[in-house]
């Protein structure tokens, strides 16, 4: 074998050899190297062995995923034959054409124009590349200029053999122009402390944005089976300052010898989908956080993992159906990746039912790539080769309509190019949004971007003179309105913070109850973290929450949000202190409710009165006082008969409820004992309360 630094050598030396034939094809054949014979040869075995991975790739060029590792290997061999004969059009032909299947597809066009440069009619196929390649640079005539100088000189068979997909790339370049001339009021940005030279995707973000969970195949000392490459792990990174830390593996119980991908963090942060490849197969799995650790994954049932592939996934709100990415052969599409999803039949064991798919509305004849469930409910973002992408894999959004998913809506530009766009993950805020793209620019391979969404335009009434002033220094020679990208008009309120023993401080690991006060119904539970008492929850605008946390020997803790239909997005941090079953602990309970100058309880009120007659008969021991409070408006003997009969109302209904009237006493302190200020409507609704207090155990 020759070394590299001998082979490039001789390289030099036969460029000067046919310096005269600069535009010349140098075709690889032993009489033009008669002075380099055994370089010619390692050349020629390098282009076979290209060649081999090349074929091996184009096999499956149509698959989500795709085999880039042949085409990476086809390139790691072509490029070596390069080095000693640049000006050989078939070679700079498949190099450019190995590098549109990769993920530095803005390689390819250099190549592919040196290679037409030196041979016109290199290959039946270089005006279909270059029109690739052009597509991929936005310059959407020229690429539709080459593939209509294919179509027209093409033999029908080549034309038979790319079927709908030489069509189907002329109306990408057609709506390419349309969509790059409607920019949307968004930033794309890499996400540079956390993107390496190799591939980074599939981001996953916590509701608050301060985690992102992603996969990469950087280096992490595990190589692949082939060797080629380093095996996919799954990392996580905090957000700081800003700037989110570096990543950091997150260990073997997520991570083994084979390929683990990130598909989903569910909403309250607490579990991970993933899903792992072994033996050539893809399947779902579910990680749960336990105090500060990662407990080794679990497979789902054999309703989700089948033996076909299932990889990207996403939970919908409430956690009761499973969506995810399936090659199941008798989907909507004739052949690769659609979205199917599976009702949940009991959680703790992961049993699902017989899965259906997302429907035609949603998938197509092409291949679906992935697909995030916003936590409203009623929103579907996923990726497709299909419907109107402009190139590659768009991100399009779908909107649940009297039980139908509708049309699907592109992303439109910047969020999506002709390169792949994959793997949305919202924010509460619905403010910021996490990408992986291949698009030219990155740091290497598929990086992550982080999307900031603006808003609707908004315009400001300015002092003319000043205007006319700066339009003279700074003429407008652009006057488009960039459109924004509406993601939800409901927004979320987030309500993040901890559990702690309201005297020792420590950490308390406890449930949180969600309820529906306007039917008393229980929506969802969650359990805050076992080591820190961490929770983070998202609640949808337009109800009455009632919030219960609640843990073993403490007594319960209430919380109410009245969120407003159209309320913009809100963020509650809070630390809570959990009171222990003692004489003298007593809290306010947040959900129990009166009418405007009125006594009698309001429906909504029963699910918080149920707690206290539960705890009442837990312990039986408890004697206890209600209290009912005012603010300081209006008459305060008025104000403390009204509080009084608040009190006497609760204590009738737990009465109702079988607790003795021995253990309970009604008091109406009016607004003798306020816990805020009255000079705010904030302060007055605070005070408006009806308490418990522990008087005897």
């Amino acid at each position: 074998m020759v070394s590299m630094k001998n082979y490039v050598v001789v390289a030099a030396l036969c460029l000067c050899c046919f310096g005269l034939l600069a535009q010349n094809n140098i075709e690889f054949k032993a009489s033009n190297f008669k002075e380099h014979k055994e370089a010619f040869k390692t050349a020629v075995e390098h282009i076979k062995k290209g060649d081999e991975f090349r074929d091996a790739g184009n096999e499956a060029i149509y698959s989500i995923l795709n085999p880039k590792k042949n085409f990476k290997q086809a390139l790691q061999n072509y490029l070596l034959a390069q080095e000693f004969n640049p000006k050989n059009a078939e070679l700079n032909f498949k190099i450019g054409n190995c590098y549109l299947y990769t993920n530095n597809k803005h390689k390819a066009l250099e190549f592919l124009q040196r290679a037409v440069q030196l041979d016109a009619e290199v290959d039946p196929f270089i005006d279909f590349y270059l029109g690739m390649a052009y597509q991929l640079e936005m310059d959407w005539n020229q690429a539709i200029k080459y593939y209509k100088n294919f179509q027209a000189s093409s033999r029908s068979k080549q034309i038979e053999s790319l079927g709908r997909m030489l069509s189907k790339r002329i109306s990408e370049c057609k709506y390419g122009i349309t969509i790059a001339a409607d920019k949307k009021r968004v930033w794309v940005d890499n996400v540079e402390e956390v993107n390496s030279s190799l591939d980074d995707f599939s981001p996953c973000v916590s509701m608050d944005g301060s985690m992102l969970m992603f996969t990469s195949n950087r280096d992490n000392g595990k190589p692949s089976a082939d060797g080629f490459e380093w095996d996919q792990d799954i990392y996580v990174s905090y957000l700081e300052d800003g700037k989110f830390t570096g990543p950091k593996n997150m260990g073997p119980e997520i991570n083994t010898e084979g390929n683990e991908t990130t598909g989903m963090l569910s909403y309250d942060g607490t579990k991970l989908l993933l899903f792992k490849e072994e033996d050539g197969q893809y399947d779902i799995y579910e990680s749960r956080l336990k105090g500060s650790k990662w407990v080794t994954m679990v497979s789902f049932s054999p309703q989700i993992n089948t033996k076909d592939n299932q990889t990207f996934c996403s939970f919908n709100a409430n956690e009761k159906k499973l969506y995810y990415i399936n090659d199941r052969k008798k989907g909507e599409g004739n052949y690769g990746y659609d979205i199917y999803f599976s009702q949940v039949m009991d959680k703790k064991t992961r049993k699902y039912e017989f899965p259906n798919s997302a429907g035609q509305k949603v998938n197509t004849k092409f291949n679906e790539g992935s697909v995030y469930m916003h936590p409203k409910g009623d929103l579907m973002f996923f990726s497709s080769e299909g419907h109107n992408s402009i190139g590659g894999y768009d991100i399009f959004v779908s909107k649940r309509k009297q039980g139908q998913w509708s049309e699907p809506e592109n992303l439109g530009w910047p969020i999506n190019t002709p390169y792949d766009d994959h793997f949305f993950a919202l924010t509460a805020s619905e403010k910021y949004a996490y990408i992986a793209s291949n698009r030219k620019g990155g740091k290497g391979g598929m990086d992550l971007y982080k999307i900031t969404f603006w808003g609707p335009e908004k315009f400001h009434q300015i002092d003319t003179e000043d205007y006319l002033l700066a339009s003279i220094a700074n003429p407008i020679t652009d006057v488009r309105i960039e459109k924004s990208v509406e993601v939800n008009r409901k927004s979320l309120t987030v309500f993040k913070g901890k559990t702690i023993d309201a005297i020792t401080k420590e950490p308390v690991e406890a449930k949180i109850e969600i309820s529906d006060n306007s039917t008393g119904r229980v929506i969802q539970t969650f359990s805050t973290n076992s080591a820190t008492g961490k929770f983070l929850l998202s609640l949808n605008s337009g109800k009455n929450y009632g919030i219960a946390v609640k843990a073993k020997d403490y007594l319960f803790h209430s919380e109410n949000f009245d969120i407003p239909k159209n309320s913009e997005y809100n963020l509650i941090d809070k630390e809570i202190e959990l009171k222990n079953i003692a004489v003298g602990s007593k809290i306010a309970l947040r959900n129990v409710f009166f009418d405007v100058g009125k006594s009698t309880l309001r429906p909504e009120s029963s699910a918080e009165l149920d707690r206290l007659v539960k705890l009442m008969k837990d312990v039986s021991s408890l004697k206890v006082e209600l209290s009912g409070h005012t603010d300081n408006r209006g008459s305060e003997s008025l104000n403390k008969k009204l509080s009084e009969d608040r009190a006497k109302a609760v204590v009738a209904y737990l009465k109702g409820k079988g607790i003795a009237e021995g253990r309970l006493v009604a008091v109406g302190y009016g607004s003798e004992y306020p816990i805020a200020s009255n000079k705010t409507s904030e302060g007055r609704q605070e005070n408006r309360r009806t308490e418990f207090k522990i008087q005897a155990n």
